[in-house]
Formats: structure tokens, C-alpha cells, sequence
């Protein structure tokens, strides 16, 4: 991890402060208002993992700079947009993710701390921040946040790993933020089924290369009533009326479709 005194040249060189990095695909109903909350970076790069919609031209007229990258790896796209930026902070944004004002103050702050004479002392030992995020299932507040690391000193970040539920491996101690980003996610049905469609066969292939016991038909049973309560009673999603009925079954559904591809590659390894 670099030196405070390392951070003071850097910026005394009029360097760049903070670099935002963004992965797209088929985003163009929503990255204009991700990348217009992210106005306050001094760089916004944006990873286009191979859309076909009008992203790239939306992108570009927010003045991002854009790395078209294909790769179904999350680990390797964030880790690409790592190596890219000039920043002295990363801050990683999804496109359907949205920074509030309030947010951005606390951001702010927390990136003065890079400056050594400014440093708080809780904040000193702090290499990288949690940033909660409020979701938002097809248009309704989901009853919980969920916390995610988002915001990184670059020189700290050490990689990227998981192919798609990746964690970052920092040198240093983790911090959290108060302010929420705000994700909209989950936004139709058929949005969320042709996700499932996508994801479900990667997270199948993880299963099937780590040797995941054989599926049978108890085993169906089991994931999906995991994916129901978890959703339903541990988030709360009742509270979320008839969109949390929905979002909850559907994650038993999701769970379904998952083990029902491991079936088959178990079947067709036979």
C-alpha cells in the first residue's frame, strides 16, 4: 500500500483523485443517470462487456472513457478497469446504480482523508469503504440493504477474485460508509428471467467443477425453500406487499432453474 507521502506528490502533481469505474451490458434505459450521479469523479471509465443497445453512444456522450471487454468474469472486468485508472481512489458503480448527493458528500470527505494533514485518526488504517446499497425490486424499496466494497485507495487493491460473486483482496483494513447508493434492480420480469437464463448456467458450472453432490429430487426442495425464506422472512420481504411475494418466489424459481442445469450436466456427464 502506498505512503501518505507517496499520495501528497501525486496529488501536488495535480493528479487524478478519483476515477469511477462503471460495467455495462445493454444498459441504455439507466447508465445515463448513473454516470450523470458520478459527475464529481475526475475520470469515469466505463467496461462494456459486449452491449448491442445504445450504451456505448450514451457513454461516450458523458465523456467516459470506454474499454469494450468480453468476459462473463466479474473479477477480470473490475480488474481491468483497475489497471486503467489514473485515480488515486477507484469507486466502482454498476450501471443500474445511482450515487445521491448525499452520498457524494460523504465520498468526498473520505477521499480528503489521502491527504495525510487532514487524516482522521479512524480513519488513518482504512485502505477501502463498504458502500450500502437501497434496492429496489420492480419499483418498490426492498426492506434491507446490502453492503458492498466499492471504494478503493487503487494502491491497496490488490485483485479482484470469483468468476461471479467477486470479492476484492485489499492491503489494509476496511471502513464503511453511511449514505446509500441507490441499485434498481430486478426492474420486469422478463429482465429477471433473461438474467437467470445468463447467470444460472455459470453458477451451475461452478457447482458441477467443484464436484457438487449429485442433484436429486429432494435436493430441488431444499434450495428452493432456502431461496424463499432468505428472501422473504430473513430480508422481510412481506413487508414489500405483493413485489416481495413476487421477488420471493422468484428467487425459489431462480434457485430451481440453477440446480435444474447441474442436473443435466451431472446427467450428460455421465
Amino acid at each position: 500500500m502506498h505512503s501518505g507521502a507517496d499520495s501528497v506528490n501525486i496529488m501536488n502533481n495535480k493528479a487524478i483523485q478519483l476515477s469511477a469505474i462503471v460495467i455495462a451490458k445493454n444498459e441504455e434505459p439507466r447508465i445515463a443517470k448513473c454516470l450523470e450521479s458520478l459527475g464529481f469523479c475526475d475520470e469515469i471509465i466505463v467496461i462494456d462487456n459486449g452491449s448491442t443497445d445504445k450504451t456505448l453512444e450514451i457513454a461516450k456522450r458523458h465523456k467516459a472513457l470506454m474499454i469494450q471487454v468480453k468476459e462473463t468474469d466479474f473479477s477480470s472486468l473490475r480488474n481491468v478497469g483497475k489497471e486503467k485508472a489514473k485515480g488515486i481512489w477507484i469507486l466502482y458503480v454498476d450501471a443500474d446504480e445511482i450515487v445521491t448527493p448525499e452520498l457524494k458528500k460523504e465520498i468526498q470527505g473520505v477521499i480528503s482523508f489521502s491527504n495525510p494533514s487532514l487524516v482522521n485518526p479512524q480513519h488513518a488504517t482504512i485502505s477501502a469503504y463498504y458502500i450500502n446499497r437501497c434496492n429496489y425490486y420492480l419499483g418498490y424499496k426492498w426492506p434491507v440493504r446490502d453492503k458492498m466494497q466499492r471504494l478503493f485507495l487503487k494502491d491497496a487493491l490488490i485483485r479482484w477474485e470469483g468468476k461471479l460473486h467477486e470479492t476484492a483482496v485489499i492491503d489494509g483494513e476496511m471502513g464503511e460508509l453511511h449514505e446509500p447508493l441507490i441499485h434498481n434492480t430486478h426492474r420486469t420480469l422478463e429482465e429477471m428471467v433473461d438474467k437467470t437464463n445468463e447467470w444460472s448456467k455459470l453458477e451451475a458450472q461452478l457447482r458441477f467443477d467443484s464436484h457438487h453432490p449429485k442433484v436429486v429430487w429432494w435436493r430441488f426442495l431444499r434450495v428452493m425453500g432456502i431461496g424463499f425464506s432468505q428472501s422473504f422472512i430473513k430480508e422481510g420481504g412481506w413487508k414489500a406487499g405483493t413485489a416481495g411475494w413476487i421477488e420471493s418466489i422468484y428467487q425459489a424459481f431462480s434457485m430451481f432453474i440453477t440446480y435444474a442445469k447441474l442436473w443435466e450436466m451431472q446427467e450428460n456427464a455421465r
